[in-house]
């Protein structure tokens, strides 16, 4: 692959101070600078409208310093809000360049666009400059999703048929909503002109702007009590020290290659056979204390369907979140500062035109799932070096836009289910969670249908479907949503075509499903995306999250644990017999008749014991 086809992300390594800052007031101004970013945080969601930003927390703050460096973010929130803010900033800064625009005090930028560092258009990011004695000294940031921005259909998740990326809604490339602290009043009103649900939307906007201009004036603030050297030595510092960690864990690993393959859910029934199998390909090459990640042979950009992943802003965010977890958090179990400094060792290839790094104006809308597996599928390839840090493979999500009419006034709900993890070295998988980048909450029910005219009629674990191991994998949902009134819905999800991977002798786990159950009773299965699906009163949306794999022979499984899973209703009798080969006696284990039956198994066709879900396809490794 010639070097004009691909592009890399990668940064340089950073400078150490010529004269070191004393260690205690570097963790001081570093407590200080996460306050900061929590009471912004803290602040939106009490002002927030809408439940994805209220409840979910689906949303981002962060402070960068002068040079667009991230120096801290809000904890609360997710990784995909909050990864991508710096690449924001470049793309503002760029598009400025460009125009002959500057920054000025009272501005407030707006900012979506997926080519120029936003992870994708529902994320908008509203960016207000920090000045301090009338010079820039860096940015306040908020990012949140918006549930409409004036799509093709209500909602803002599922528009998987969206055939470019002005098909998506409104398009903001570094549009000032305010200019020298005057409202752009043109703007405001095109916003409102053009969203379906403007009220809801433009509240979270106007609270975007109020948290992040806290955010600025505590930034101020800290900086008129240290002094501004000291505060940015100190960034400096903890940037260094993020970066040093990482390297080091890195350079513990054997140099190589490792490579693994994932996939995407395809469109079964589309005419062009390269929209049918979408492959991920990852390789991961560590040399010295550097690490590579190249999507080379990942499928091409996708034509008229929004699956593509903005390199900047989705597929850079699933590795660096993969990394730090597997690398950091797994392996140190100490409170590491989140900054720019942790993407300093890593470098991103992907071909350009690939469904990993899509040129404009393909759409990218729908780019959450298949980000997921980027993160998955690194995992997977890591998992021969780094076994004692991984889960085996994650049960994806489930995203769903449900919207209607009251009058002439549409409402807009976005619904997540969640999925799975793995099995972990120690450890079964965890049920029923945001997995991997994403680290949104659920809704409470109560909170659904008070606002919608929605019923929750069944929310609880999916039993019995977890990968089979000695550590089991984890259990995904069982979510059912009735319409109360005609309504839309959009679905974005993935994992209905391909089992969650086991690890080390541990069982697939099971991929999911979705039905639409109609109020006459009769089910109609769906796929894992589509878009505009027309509901009457009465029908409902039955989403089955897929479960996680299996870690381990569960031939090895303490029996013990087998009859505390079987006593909470998470397995069945005959399960524990087949995949587990633990026999009852009674509420008790019979160990006799157990060490026997596990002979046997253990000699016998392991296929003949496995549910009919273990031998669905997963990625492979290698």
């Amino acid at each position: 692959m010639s070097a004009k086809n691909v592009d890399v992300i990668e940064y340089p390594r950073g400078t150490a101070l010529e004269q070191t800052l004393d260690p205690i007031t570097t963790r001081v101004i570093a407590g200080a600078l996460e306050s900061i970013v929590l009471e912004v945080g803290h602040k939106l969601t009490r002002m927030a409208y809408s439940s994805v930003i209220r409840e979910s927390e689906d949303f981002g703050a962060a402070i960068l310093d002068a040079q667009g460096r991230q120096v801290c973010e809000c904890p609360l929130s997710t990784p995909l809000q909050l990864g991508p803010i710096p690449g924001y900033v470049r793309g503002i800064n760029q598009i400025f360049a460009e125009r002959g625009q500057a920054w000025h005090e009272g501005d407030v930028i707006m900012h979506n666009s997926s080519f120029h560092g936003a992870s994708h258009q529902p994320d908008v990011a509203l960016c207000i400059p920090i000045f301090h004695e009338g010079e820039l000294v860096g940015y306040s940031v908020t990012t949140a999703h918006h549930l409409d921005l004036g799509a093709l259909v209500p909602g803002s998740v599922g528009i998987v048929d969206a055939t470019d990326a002005y098909a998506e809604g409104l398009q903001f490339r570094a549009v000032k909503l305010f200019e020298r602290g005057e409202p752009n009043k043109g703007i405001w009103q095109l916003l409102r002109d053009n969203i379906r649900s403007a009220d809801m939307v433009v509240g979270d906007m106007e609270a975007q702007i109020a948290a992040a201009r806290v955010g600025a004036r505590r930034y101020v603030e800290l900086l008129a009590e240290y002094g501004r050297a000291t505060v940015e030595d100190a960034c400096e510092e903890l940037m260094n020290y993020s970066e040093r960690m990482l390297r080091d864990r890195i350079a513990e690993l054997p140099d190589g290659v490792y490579r693994a393959t994932g996939y995407v859910d395809g469109f079964a029934d589309d005419p062009d056979p390269e929209r049918r199998l979408l492959p991920v390909k990852v390789a991961v090459t560590i040399e010295g204390d550097t690490l590579t990640v190249d999507l080379t042979g990942t499928a091409p950009q996708v034509a008229e369907k929004a699956i593509n992943m903005p390199l900047l802003g989705t597929v850079d965010i699933a590795v660096y979140v993969t990394l730090r977890s597997i690398l950091l958090d797994q392996a140190t179990h100490e409170d590491m500062p989140q900054n720019s400094g942790l993407v300093r060792p890593i470098r991103i290839v992907a071909e350009r035109g690939s469904m990993a790094n899509p040129v404009f104006p393909a759409a990218t809308i729908a780019r959450f799932c298949p980000g997921n597996v980027v993160a998955d599928t690194l995992m997977h390839a890591l998992s021969p070096i780094c076994g004692d840090r991984v889960s085996a493979g994650v049960g994806n999500l489930k995203v769903i836009a449900y919207s209607g009419l009251n009058g002439e006034q549409y409402w807009v709900y976005m619904d997540i289910s969640e999925g799975a993890y793995g099995g972990m070295l120690e450890r079964d998988g965890i049920d029923a969670m945001d997995t991997l980048y994403a680290n949104t909450r659920n809704n409470p029910v109560e909170d659904i249908e008070a606002h919608y005219p929605l019923r929750v009629r069944r929310y609880e674990l999916r039993t019995d479907h977890g990968g089979a191991g000695k550590w089991r994998g984890g259990m995904g949902t069982v979510r059912e949503i009735e319409f109360l009134a005609p309504g839309m819905m959009n679905l974005e999800g993935d994992g209905n075509d391909y089992a969650p991977w086991g690890a080390f002798g541990g069982q697939n786990g099971s991929p999911g499903g979705v039905d639409f159950v109609r109020a006459d009773g009769s089910v109609e299965p769906l796929p894992s995306k589509l878009q505009g699906r027309r509901a009457g009163a009465g029908d409902v949306i039955r989403t089955l999250s897929p479960c996680g794999g299996g870690y381990g022979d569960p031939l090895e499984r303490d029996p013990e644990l087998v009859l505390s899973d079987l006593l909470d209703g998470y397995l069945g009798a005959d399960t524990a017999r087949s995949r587990y080969g633990v026999v009852l006696a009674g509420t008790a284990v019979d160990e006799q008749a157990t060490a026997a039956l596990r002979e046997r198994l253990r000699g016998a066709d392991a296929a003949e014991h496995r549910p009919p879900w273990a031998s669905v396809p997963s990625g492979t490794v290698g």
